[in-house]
């Protein structure tokens, strides 16, 4: 059986209703899902592929990606950062590591989730 995983993961992704936005080392966007293309659509939206995830943020913020990388760096173990929370769309963003087959930070991404209730019934279907 031939399995395109990449499909898989993609599709993931893609499917997911949070921005995700996916940058390697050097801290280029590589890609976003469907989520962040709307989110970030005033700032240039799918355009922002193939940039600088640091043009999109101020000097503080620009350190504190920087410490996180570093630290994502330090040990297999240092996967995910908390940085900041938005009270206003009651959700919080992290930093997640991206790996390699053996463990190797390969990049990383962030990553929005709501913490507003599901008010659909279990396993409503629209």
């Amino acid at each position: 059986m031939d399995i395109n995983l990449s499909q898989y993961f993609k599709s993931v992704i893609d499917a997911d209703k949070c921005a995700v936005v996916i940058c390697d080392l050097s801290h280029t966007i590589i890609y976003m899902n469907p989520a962040a293309c709307e989110r970030y659509s005033k700032r240039g939206g799918a355009a922002l592929v193939g940039q600088s995830l640091m043009d999109c943020h101020s000097p503080k913020s620009r350190d504190s990606i920087e410490k996180v990388v570093a630290w994502f760096k330090k040990s297999k173990d240092n996967n995910t950062v908390f940085t900041f929370r938005n009270t206003k769309e009651n959700k919080d963003v992290y930093m997640v590591a991206l790996r390699g087959d053996s463990g190797e930070l390969i990049g990383y991404y962030e990553k929005h989730e709501y913490r507003t209730p599901e008010t659909a019934e279990p396993y409503e279907m629209p």
